[in-house]
């Protein structure tokens, strides 16, 4: 097999690691032999795939938060999880223009420096807020499927709020170091905007940048596992009146979606991220041979669409998440008539409070509905 270090291919195609490549990604180092790297997929895959994203991101969210706003207040605690994930979404698919463009013009920074720091700090935001709001919606899931009682005086609208304050919080104070590390470079004719940092700093971003991933990434996403696994082996339980496995109740079949939708979030846009870039972060810092950067490298390109992917596949646990999305959704595409939003409305509020209230409670509500039902007839009969 040919040795990379000593390959001699064209400069139109490839890109020598001691120049561009490392001014780009702000490693540290200098490598005395020449290592040759194949960047040319990146000015392809970038712009079409953050295009992609920035279209059909935009359409879905913006599509969502109109209906937050307008179509379902007022909001329960998950709504407003959701609302807040959308914002996030939002503000990261609206900057990927400026990516686009840096990409197609083959890593040409035209927008100043200020510019490229609130980019790079959007992504990381957008990254790092939706694990934190998918987090939240897990653990309230979990609580009002384990812990039902106490969901009702745990689980209110106002805690979500203060949550979801908490978390903007949280990861604007732990980014600001990224907009200090992040900065753009000249080299040649071209203005890079570095994705990490400037080489000197490199070893210090990170250091910087596996805190933030055990911090923002590991716990939530072990919080979210476990919570999902209590969460399974309740749902998949006997039912407790003779029901059987095979028959679940729409509102266990809701949650199990869920479910399933949460965690291939984690498993396309997150886990593979994070895990190539632990890798990428290791192999520059160890200094790696020239064959194992080159296929880092390439891994880790691909992964950081996926990592964007989020904001496209985030509107799907909306609509999966519960009934009243999907009824507001489809009474706002179809026009429904105004007797039958009312019917589809009330049928909406008693599915999700049957859904929230253990199975007593639910036998109890159902037999006093009846009553008042009868009583009803019989009223109407005198």
């Amino acid at each position: 097999m040919t040795n990379p270090r000593m390959m001699t291919l064209p400069d139109l195609a490839f890109t020598a690691i001691s120049s561009s490549w490392v001014a780009e990604n702000g490693t540290s180092g200098p490598m005395e032999e020449t290592c040759i790297f194949n960047e040319e997929f990146k000015f392809i895959l970038l712009p079409v795939s953050y295009g992609a994203v920035c279209v059909v991101g935009l359409l879905l969210n913006s599509c969502s938060l109109w209906l937050f706003l307008f179509r379902m207040r007022p909001w329960n605690a998950t709504t407003t999880y959701m609302f807040n994930l959308a914002v996030s979404d939002t503000l990261y698919v609206l900057s990927l223009p400026t990516l686009v463009y840096y990409y197609a013009d083959r890593n040409n920074w035209p927008f100043g420096e200020w510019l490229c720091k609130i980019v790079r700090f959007l992504f990381y935001a957008n990254l790092y807020s939706s694990i934190l709001f998918l987090a939240c919606i897990s653990i309230h899931r979990y609580i009002g499927i384990c812990h039902p009682i106490r969901s009702l005086r745990w689980v209110k609208t106002r805690h979500a709020r203060l949550v979801c304050l908490g978390v903007w919080l949280v990861v604007t104070l732990c980014l600001i170091p990224n907009l200090v590390f992040v900065t753009i470079s000249v080299k040649g004719n071209n203005t890079l905007c570095h994705d990490t940092t400037k080489p000197e700093e490199f070893d210090h971003y990170v250091h910087y940048s596996s805190a933030m991933m055990a911090l923002l990434f590991g716990i939530p996403f072990l919080v979210v596992v476990v919570c999902y696994c209590l969460m399974a082996k309740r749902l998949w339980s006997p039912q407790p009146l003779g029901g059987s496995r095979q028959t679940l109740p729409s509102y266990k079949r809701r949650s199990i979606k869920m479910i399933l939708v949460v965690l291939s979030v984690f498993a396309i846009s997150f886990v593979p991220f994070h895990i190539t870039r632990t890798i990428y972060y290791a192999s520059r810092h160890l200094k790696a041979s020239c064959y194992t950067l080159n296929i880092v490298n390439v891994t880790y390109k691909i992964t950081r669409p996926l990592a964007s992917a989020n904001s496209c596949i985030d509107p799907v646990l909306y609509f999966l998440a519960g009934d009243m999305y999907r009824g507001r959704l489809h009474r706002a595409l179809f026009k429904m008539p105004k007797s039958k939003q009312a019917l589809s409305t009330s049928t909406v509020v008693s599915q999700f409070r049957e859904s929230s209230l253990p199975a007593q409670r639910r036998n109890s509500f159902c037999l006093r509905g009846i009553s008042s039902h009868a009583q009803n007839s019989r009223g109407e009969s005198r």
